[in-house]
């Protein structure tokens, strides 16, 4: 059974686009079928694969605005067991001709249907907006990753992106809980981002939501999208493919103890 799961924060600069890319490469070299959904115009995703966003042919945007089936738009990266659904610019006018359509917040969900089966994981990644597109993912998905900058001014946005999430489970009535936050851009020699964990760890002691993978500030992270490769490829020794295959394990080990817990009530 596949799991679809939106990568999403409201603010820029969080490592969003970095996180799909290199969890969803780990998790496919640790065996798994996965599937990237590139739902940013800015479609930085598609060119972290290498791939030359103004010459692909079918995109996200062709498959959600009803003109191909999404499978025709799905394609394999250079990793095993790893694809793509690209996007480019024209995605950036899909929010306007979906709010125009009667239920326009299940048409992501509706079209990711024919592909969710063949994979075991779909990472959705998303612009820094709460438009339409958005919405939409959170329909669609089955839980939501969010990244969180080490930074002062990350802290005060996780209370209203928490909200956020449950105002459209409320008014959509389409629960999608919170699969994990993710502390990113730290920095072990300063002490804001120390200070920053202690506080993510105080406001969420009482769940368990944060990841214990942190993932640091990292050169070779930032440099391997310009080589159009993901950190493990571009540096497999890398401290960061070193933080995202750990991350990827913990997932791993998450949804095994969840499988099992939910055997156990059966």
């Amino acid at each position: 059974m596949s799991e679809i799961i939106a990568v999403m924060n409201q603010k820029g600069g969080c490592g969003k686009t970095t996180t799909v890319v290199n969890t969803a490469t780990s998790l496919a070299v640790l065996g798994k079928s996965v599937l990237i959904v590139d739902m940013d115009p800015q479609a930085n995703a598609t060119t972290s694969f290498g791939i030359d966003k103004t010459k692909v042919e079918n995109t996200a945007y062709d498959a959600l605005i009803g003109d191909i089936n999404i499978k025709k738009a799905t394609i394999p990266t250079f990793i095993k067991n790893l694809f793509i659904i690209p996007s480019n610019i024209s995605l950036s006018g899909a929010g306007m001709e979906l709010s125009r359509r009667e239920n326009y917040h299940i048409v992501l969900k509706e079209t990711l249907k024919d592909v969710a089966p063949l994979f075991d994981y779909i990472f959705i990644d998303l612009p820094p907006s709460l438009g339409v597109i958005t919405v939409n993912a959170l329909v669609a998905s089955d839980s939501v990753l969010i990244p969180i900058q080490s930074e002062y001014y990350a802290l005060e946005g996780v209370a209203d992106l928490i909200n956020t999430i449950k105002l459209v489970e409320k008014r959509l009535r389409s629960p999608t809980p919170i699969k994990g936050i993710l502390l990113t851009l730290y920095d072990k020699r300063t002490r804001l981002s120390k200070d920053v964990r202690n506080e993510l760890k105080k406001y969420f002691s009482d769940s368990n939501l944060l990841f214990d993978t942190i993932i640091p500030r990292n050169i070779r992270l930032a440099e391997a999208p310009s080589y159009g490769k993901p950190c493990l490829i571009y540096d497999p020794e890398s401290t960061g493919t070193k933080a995202y295959l750990k991350l990827a394990k913990e997932i791993l080990k998450r949804d095994e103890k969840g499988e099992n817990n939910n055997k156990g009530d059966n």
